[in-house]
């Protein structure tokens, strides 16, 4: 498959697909080594075609199925230092790493890749622009704020998986205990849905086509509820895009390119 699609999207894994005419890759690998092949095989791509997976940071949910995948498959993990040696200590094992520098573009294959710097309680998490068959592609989630350096790096994006995970009111009124809405509510936590909403506004552009709402909380969120939110935002704005849900328990819309995008 040429294009992308979320393979899972929330607390409990998350893991992307992302392939070229050359080059297949997944971004997090939070799920079991098997789940993952399943839904690769959804999408008709098969585990052995994948060449590397980049990490967006050491949490759990984002790295559980890297032990098996290196192990069994030899696929090659990419990663910055400080996250590499947090997700030692969360896997308790040596993994062989390809380290990039946040900040700085490096190129796989034929994509080429830009991480940057997020605000989250990691080590130093990052998001990511992809450009591939002559697409922008932005992936973003996991972060508390939107700041100008995540702006500016989600400008021009064709397509955007941005977080939607949470209304404010639903995690004040939700059974958790105070820390993790003080987590989640802060600027090292996660995007509320009104976030989401701002944040897309701010990189709208006319050529954006599609949009994935990503990690939406099952408890503190509803696909109708964000939906809702952001498209209301957009349409008071005169703003249009296609805009859809990245689920958890099950593969979300593909996005399919059939040609190169000329640039």
């Amino acid at each position: 498959m040429i294009g992308f699609c979320p393979l899972a999207s929330g607390s409990k894994g998350n893991c992307i697909y992302v392939g070229s005419t050359k080059t297949k890759i997944l971004i997090d690998a939070g799920l079991s080594v098997k789940t993952i092949a399943a839904k690769l095989n959804e999408i008709g791509v098969s585990l052995e075609e994948i060449e590397a997976v980049l990490i967006t940071h050491e949490h759990s949910d984002h790295v559980r199925g890297l032990s098996t995948m290196c192990a069994k498959w030899g696929i090659p993990v990419f990663a910055n230092s400080d996250t590499a040696r947090g997700i030692c200590d969360v896997l308790n094992e040596r993994l062989k790493f390809k380290i990039f520098s946040t900040g700085e573009t490096f190129t796989f294959g034929d994509l080429e890749i830009h991480p940057f710097s997020i605000q989250h309680d990691t080590l130093d998490p990052v998001a990511f622009t992809i450009k591939c068959e002559g697409r922008k592609l932005g992936f973003c989630a996991d972060l508390g704020f939107a700041t100008t350096l995540v702006k500016n790096a989600l400008q021009l994006c064709d397509y955007l998986y941005l977080e939607a995970n949470h209304e404010p009111s639903m995690v004040h009124a939700c059974a958790r205990p105070l820390v993790y809405k003080q987590r989640v509510l802060s600027r090292q936590g996660h995007l509320s849905n009104a976030d989401c909403a701002e944040l897309l506004s701010y990189v709208y552009h006319e050529g954006l086509k599609h949009v994935h709402l990503a990690h939406l909380s099952s408890e503190c969120n509803s696909p109708d509820l964000a939906l809702k939110i952001i498209t209301e935002k957009l349409l008071s704005e005169g703003k249009s895009v296609e805009v859809s849900i990245a689920y958890q328990d099950k593969v979300s819309r593909p996005i399919i390119f059939e040609t190169a995008q000329v640039v």
